[in-house]
């Protein structure tokens, strides 16, 4: 049998009905994130721009003569290659290197029965209660006191006693919901703590290790009272303590000052845009490995 062309004219088309829950989310969703981002695009549009443009053109309006020199003037004026270097090499050892003890630590107390594990774990999470301006004077004396004051170790090793417990807190409750049988078959096979701990654990924590790397190091980059107490001379400031000092010579070159504050967040906003990646596809391989 053939229908003819206007029986399918007769039909109605029955549309989906509107999900307007889901409608006020996405506009609520672009309004917070124009609030977010309004700031931002003030910070770039002031660094490319001169001062008399600065003074009488609006605050979001686009800069017309780009003034890209700004950037080069902010960074010899501020000599930020010192204190970029210096946050660098700081960035690079304690971050990596407070996750992988932090790894450990929290791999020994989930899967490893020890007699005062849970007391253990108590006494390291109490690190994360405390406030670290409450122990600024304590810290300057002790670090003093070891003579490593104005060295990286002397700011790395503090940056470490208050990382490590918030990591440890987190990586103990993801290591816990990992089934024993993983490690219990590693142990069947022959191999050790570390062994079972570097092939089997830290493939599957890759998620949770690359979401601490990107808040470790935003907030490593981003420190500024702990260093300000421990760095007194010039050539070991972070960037944190150049933009400060830039902000209070310079606080009427509202161009350079903005580029000065562009150049100091972009590497850590370049480090979260390259690990959120490496953060997606590691839930994805997690989930199909768990």
């Amino acid at each position: 049998m053939t229908l003819s062309p206007s029986a399918f004219a007769n039909e109605t088309v029955i549309k989906p009905p509107r999900d307007w829950v889901l409608i006020g989310l996405w506009i609520s969703l672009v309004v917070v994130a124009a609030i977010w981002i309004a700031p931002f695009v003030f910070i770039v549009f002031t660094s490319l721009k001169s001062t008399a443009q600065v003074t009488t053109t609006s605050a979001f309006a686009p800069p017309v003569d780009p003034q890209f020199v700004n950037y080069a003037k902010a960074w010899a004026r501020g000599r930020f290659d010192i204190t970029f270097v210096n946050s660098a090499i700081i960035a690079a050892i304690k971050v990596p290197l407070g996750l992988f003890i932090s790894a450990m630590a929290a791999y020994a107390l989930a899967k490893i029965p020890m007699r005062f594990g849970r007391l253990i774990l108590v006494l390291i999470l109490f690190g994360t209660m405390i406030p670290f301006q409450v122990m600024l004077a304590p810290i300057f004396t002790l670090v003093n006191g070891l003579g490593l004051i104005d060295t990286y170790p002397g700011v790395i090793l503090p940056y470490l006693a208050f990382g490590i417990p918030y990591q440890v807190f987190i990586l103990y409750g993801f290591f816990r919901g990992i089934p024993h049988e993983l490690s219990e078959a590693a142990r069947i096979d022959g191999a050790s703590h570390f062994v079972t701990f570097r092939r089997v654990f830290l493939p599957v924590s890759l998620p949770v290790l690359a979401a601490l790397f990107i808040l470790d190091f935003v907030a490593t980059w981003n420190e500024f009272a702990m260093a300000l107490v421990l760095l007194q001379d010039r050539e070991m400031w972070t960037l944190p303590l150049g933009l400060s000092a830039f902000q209070g010579q310079f606080s009427r070159d509202y161009g350079q000052l903005n580029a000065a504050i562009v150049m100091t967040v972009l590497p850590a906003t370049i480090v979260y845009l390259i690990f959120q990646r490496y953060f997606v596809s590691g839930l994805t391989s997690g989930a199909v490995k768990g």
